[in-house]
């Protein structure tokens, strides 16, 4: 096993030799099925990332949910590869897209939380993403929804940082209001003057059809759902671009709270919460775009020149979003809760374990089930070899085409992956779990045997602890922003100032 600690990759691949090494050998003799292989490899596919915001585990059909209509998100699942073990880059938005467009993971990553006393870190230019990557080698890149990753003042704006095309929210803050005042295109405000007085802290009332009114909007006929705009933004990417090879970064900001959806839909005269049909109308909208973006491949002739992944940003997400706490929660409601214990802003399984699909018709076989475990940070070596890319940059990913191409006997495996947040530290090993709160003693848990993460095995397993221990001190790097594990903040005040690093400005909210 590999992918111990940042390392750099060179993967050594042109176009032409991508599916013989995808399936494990390079051979001296070329047959004519070979060069028939390598031929449909010099094609670059066009690869699509969507990224829900706060979708949980079991919001999704292929992932049990029975009362939430998810038809086309199921469909990818059965026409590609479905994970069970996938994680998100971190526990909340900001840090789990950072080690999905650097390809690091988060003891490496530039921004490792979304803000620290006030003041929100961005990515800088002399950092590597995926979208630059795919850019310097000819293809059309397009970020659509949130990036998290940098402010209008700050360099790492999406255009920057290797994006030719951006609409949506900077600030993910800004991106709590489904009726803003503003999105930005590029590097320009595209402004919704209608959407003047609207407060999203509010619950907006529905009409007699369904009808969102949204509050303190006048004219509710003008309104403009900001899901939809970017939606409609990335389709027309698509048509522009279907004559080359695309990167589309789909950044979806739904089901995110504050619950609010447009139309209530099938769920209108469900006996239910309101809150629980916003919720349940918000996952339904982002499904009919996905269905709408598999039709328009389907009409320009793309679906089989282009792989889809999908994902969730981080772990189960609906604590918070009931706004009225006399009813069972939203999570509760639909049972949405993963397989093992933790949510958004905690560091147990949980908080990192995602909903992951995979789908290219023709290379992915229809209707697998993988348990391999991956993390965002390998998105951009796979990334990568999907291109015929020779990587030379630094990432602690590893991609994972062999699986998805169905050889999983040439798959490298991480020997751990690794997350921290809010100082604490965790790390999946095999089938073990490890956890550390800020620098306290390692507790480790079976997933297998215990998902909810009771019974700490640590005494019994001490060479475990120590391997866990003296992995976990490999794969953090202190940051000139956030404190270390252990470290306290008169400490971390310390070795700012010995570094001659000048106090944050509070820029939260942007």
């Amino acid at each position: 096993m590999k992918g111990r600690s940042m390392r750099h990759v060179g993967f050594g691949l042109v176009c032409g030799q991508l599916l013989l090494l995808a399936a494990g050998g390079v051979f001296d003799t070329v047959t004519t099925s070979q060069a028939a292989e390598r031929s449909q490899a010099a094609e670059r596919p066009n690869m699509i990332f969507i990224l829900s915001d706060d979708l949980s585990w079991g919001d999704l059909g292929c992932y049990g949910q029975e009362e939430i209509l998810t038809p086309h998100i199921d469909r990818l699942a059965a026409e590609g590869m479905r994970f069970t073990n996938a994680y998100a880059g971190n526990s909340v938005c900001a840090p789990s897209r950072s080690c999905l467009m650097q390809g690091l993971h988060p003891g490496h990553a530039r921004v490792r939380n979304n803000s620290y006393r006030g003041y929100r870190h961005a990515l800088e230019l002399a950092d590597t993403t995926v979208a630059r990557m795919l850019q310097e080698e000819g293809y059309q890149t397009g970020l659509f929804g949130k990036w998290g990753l940098g402010l209008s003042s700050q360099q790492g704006v999406p255009n920057a940082m290797g994006f030719d095309e951006f609409f949506g929210y900077l600030n993910q803050r800004k991106a709590h209001s489904y009726y803003p005042p503003f999105l930005w295109h590029n590097k320009q405000r595209v402004a919704y003057p209608a959407h003047r007085g609207h407060d999203h802290k509010q619950q907006s009332q529905y009409d007699a059809a369904g009808r969102v009114q949204p509050a303190g909007i006048q004219r509710p006929a003008d309104a403009r759902y900001s899901f939809d705009e970017i939606h409609q933004r990335s389709l027309d990417f698509i048509r522009r671009h279907r004559e080359v090879p695309f990167f589309l970064y789909l950044a979806h900001t739904i089901p995110h709270g504050p619950v609010i959806v447009p139309e209530l839909g099938p769920y209108r005269d469900k006996d239910w919460p309101i809150g629980h049909k916003e919720w349940a109308g918000m996952v339904t909208r982002l499904d009919s775009a996905v269905g709408d973006l598999l039709g328009l491949l389907d009409t320009l002739d793309l679906d089989r020149r282009t792989i889809i992944f999908f994902a969730s940003d981080n772990g189960h997400s609906t604590h918070g979003y009931d706004r009225d706490k006399s009813v069972p929660s939203i999570g509760q409601h639909f049972r949405s809760y993963g397989p093992t214990r933790g949510r958004k802003g905690d560091s147990l399984d949980g908080a990192f374990r995602v909903p992951a699909i995979a789908r290219w018709p023709g290379k992915i076989q229809a209707g697998q089930v993988s348990d391999l475990p991956w993390a965002f940070w390998d998105v951009l070596p796979t990334a990568a070899e999907l291109a015929g890319i020779r990587f030379a940059g630094t990432t602690d990913g590893i991609s994972i085409l062999p699986t998805l191409l169905g050889n999983s006997a040439a798959q490298e495996r991480h020997d751990y992956l690794y997350w921290e947040f809010n100082q604490n530290q965790a790390l999946r090993t095999g089938t073990w779990f490890a956890h550390r709160v800020n620098g306290g003693e390692v507790k480790l848990y079976d997933l297998e045997r215990d998902p909810q993460q009771r019974q700490d095995l640590a005494a019994d397993h001490p060479q475990l602890v120590a391997r866990v221990l003296a992995w976990m001190q490999e794969a953090h790097t202190p940051s000139e922003v956030w404190p270390s594990p252990g470290e306290s903040p008169a400490e971390f005040r310390r070795r700012l100032e010995s570094s001659g690093v000048p106090p944050r400005p509070v820029n939260i909210d942007g």
